[in-house]
């Protein structure tokens, strides 16, 4: 499969008015300006843990609660471990959740990071350290999870 039909199915997948618009513009840029994986990449990061989160009891719960205390949501490793506890009776998806905790994995020891998102780059590796192979990679990854999608 190639990086182009792995659009298409996210974008079969995707929510269509939050997400979808977004992907189109990113299949766009992409067959354009094939050197912009690094500006994307990000991106398909945010879209990652949300698909995941898509598939949880968390999924459409608002930011603030009823008193407007923030609601305490599961990032990295606890997202990818609750959404195999709601789903333990789809062994396919669990399987491509495991294949996914790359994504969340600890790079390197940091404490105040209980959650492993540093792995999901946000903010302590610099994009041009990121390469073409990758963005690809986790761009099949996410059309991988897509059909499960609870959007």
């Amino acid at each position: 499969m190639s990086v182009f039909d792995d659009f298409e199915t996210i974008l079969d997948y995707a929510h269509m008015w939050n997400w979808a618009p977004d992907w189109n513009v990113v299949k766009d840029i992409y067959s354009r300006i094939p050197e912009s994986y690094s500006v994307l990449t990000p991106f398909a990061y945010s879209y990652l843990e949300e698909l995941i989160r898509s598939t949880t009891s968390e999924y459409g719960v608002p930011f603030l609660d009823r008193n407007g205390k923030k609601n305490n949501f599961k990032v990295g490793t606890g997202l990818v471990k609750l959404a195999k506890e709601e789903n333990a009776d789809k062994p396919e998806y669990i399987a491509l959740l495991d294949k996914a905790k790359k994504y969340f994995q600890y790079t390197y020891e940091d404490p105040t990071d209980e959650n492993g998102r540093n792995k999901v780059v946000h903010g302590h590796l610099h994009p041009r350290f990121w390469s073409q192979e990758a963005f690809e990679q986790l761009i099949h990854d996410i059309a991988e999870l897509s059909p499960f999608a609870g959007f």
